[in-house]
Parts: structure tokens; sequence; C-alpha cells
């Protein structure tokens, strides 16, 4: 295994660890479990951009990494996510963000199985980019807000919708040209309809 395989690994294994000092009450050598399980998500996330810099750099991009990476990600996203619900952090009508986080996150996977299967690929466009910092800091910054404050709660749940109403928008876009491929594939004997 080539070490930006092991980065992405390394953000699979930390999902575990992170929900687990989401629950936790008791201060971890005198820091707080929140501001640990902040750090180490806020580190697993910059694995994200590292594993890939690394794989271009060095020449390791992989057919493996390539099926590991998003996986990774979205194990990330949605474990932390759970996390946060679980613990009573996201609460109330901002589940509602989680749940189209989650959502569109499934969506796109099986949009991408689907066109990698057909021979296609869906590309990230730049908006799905600028959806993912945010997320990514949203869900950090929630993490962080039990020992951190009401002003970093109210600052992720912020940010928590931002991302789910960027969501939306490219998880619409990404179906739409999904949609549109599939209609101009070809049928058996030649026809479309």
């Amino acid at each position: 295994m080539n070490s930006p395989n092991a980065l992405t690994l390394m953000r699979v294994v930390a999902v575990p660890a992170i929900v687990l000092l989401l629950f936790a009450r008791d201060p971890v050598a005198g820091i707080a479990p929140a501001w640990i399980a902040a750090a180490l998500f806020a580190l697993a996330a910059a694995t994200d951009w590292a594993d890939g810099w690394l794989a271009r750099r060095t020449g390791a991009v992989s057919a493996f990494g390539r099926l590991l990476d998003p996986v990774a990600d979205k194990v990330l996203v949605a474990g932390v996510l759970v996390g946060l619900v679980a613990t009573g952090v996201v609460a109330g009508w901002h589940v509602a963000a989680a749940i189209v986080i989650l959502g569109r996150e499934l969506l796109v996977s099986g949009l991408r199985e689907y066109l990698a299967r057909e021979g296609g690929e869906l590309p990230v466009t730049r908006l799905a980019k600028w959806k993912t910092a945010i997320q990514l800091v949203a869900i950090a910054a929630l993490a962080a807000a039990p020992a951190a404050g009401i002003v970093v709660a109210i600052a992720g749940l912020a940010l928590l919708w931002l991302s789910a109403v960027l969501t939306i928008v490219t998880g619409w876009t990404y179906l739409a040209e999904s949609l549109r491929r599939v209609a101009a594939e070809p049928r058996p004997g030649g026809a479309r309809d």
C-alpha cells in the first residue's frame, strides 16, 4: 500500500475515535474531549487534500486510491454528522440539514457508481469543492462547540445550513448531468427515446 492510500485509510480509521470523543465527558490529559475531536476531525479532513497532492506528486495515483478516496470522505462526514446528531450537538430542525447532506452523499455516490459502470465519469465541480470545504469547517466547529461555547455552535450550525443549501444545488446539478448522459446513451438496437 502506498503512502497516499495509507493517508486515505487513516481518514476512515479516525472516525470511530472522533465519535467516541464526541460522547466523552472527562478531559483527556486535561483537554476537553470536544477540542480533541475537532482537532482530530480537522486533521482527518486535511488528509483529503494531502493524499491527492502526494499521489500526484509521487506518481502514486492508483485505481484503489481513486475508489477509496471518495468513500473515505463520505465515511468521515457521515460518521461524524451522525455522532453530532446522536450527542445532541445537532438537534431539532438542524437535523434536517444533516439529513440533506447525508442524502446527497448517497445520491451522488450512486450516480458515480452507475456512470462508472457505463464507462462515464461525474467530475467534481468547483461549487461542490466549496460545499465540501464549508461542510468540513461546519463539522469541525460543531465538534468543538461543547467546549468552545455558543458562538462557535451558532457559527457551526449556520455553516451546516449553508452547506446543506449548496448540497441541494450541487446534488441537483449532478443528477441533471447524470440524467442527460443516461438519456443520450444509445439503446439496444440503436433506438433512442
